[in-house]
């Protein structure tokens, strides 16, 4: 592992409460390991009875709407961009959910239910095949098993019911 400053190759040294981490003897300081961070979102409508997932290009399975924070950027500013830029949508609100790292991509998920309003879509033919409106079951029914996706929907149809 190199520095992320100078260049310089790190070695592992002890850091008190943290254990070995990369440290670079030229900065004379810590390299802790960064990972990206995403938004990963439910997308609901404003009855919320109704759920958007998405299938993408090359990619037979349905998943949640996702997207990497840009720097500089908040999750707050990541969501309506996000949908603007897949679906041609407004956001209406959102509300945080909860967290989970995704080892697969080594990154930290952040979820979202997303309320927008219902209009007519207009997909970004480059990334999805296909975008479609179920109820909160048929949801469950077609997203990716045993994935990260599974995990957030599954949190946000228990919490969604408690409101329809």
């Amino acid at each position: 592992m190199y520095c992320r400053e100078c260049g310089a190759k790190t070695t592992l040294r002890f850091c008190e409460n943290e254990g070995l981490i990369p440290y670079c003897e030229k900065c004379q300081s810590y390299m802790f390991p960064q990972f990206p961070i995403a938004v990963s979102m439910v997308v609901t409508n404003r009855a919320q009875d109704k759920i958007l997932l998405a299938r993408h290009v090359n990619d037979e399975d349905f998943i949640l709407f996702a997207g990497y924070i840009k720097k500089g950027e908040n999750a707050e500013k990541t969501i309506p961009r996000e949908i603007k830029e897949e679906l041609g949508l407004d956001v209406v609100k959102a509300k945080y959910m909860s967290s989970r790292y995704h080892a697969k991509k080594e990154v930290l998920m952040l979820n979202f239910v997303v309320v927008v309003e219902e209009k007519a879509l207009k997909i970004a033919k480059n990334e999805i095949a296909e975008a479609r409106w179920c109820t909160p079951e048929e949801a469950v029914q077609l997203i990716r098993k045993g994935t990260t996706a599974e995990f957030f929907l599954n949190n946000a149809v228990r919490e969604l019911k408690k409101k329809i």
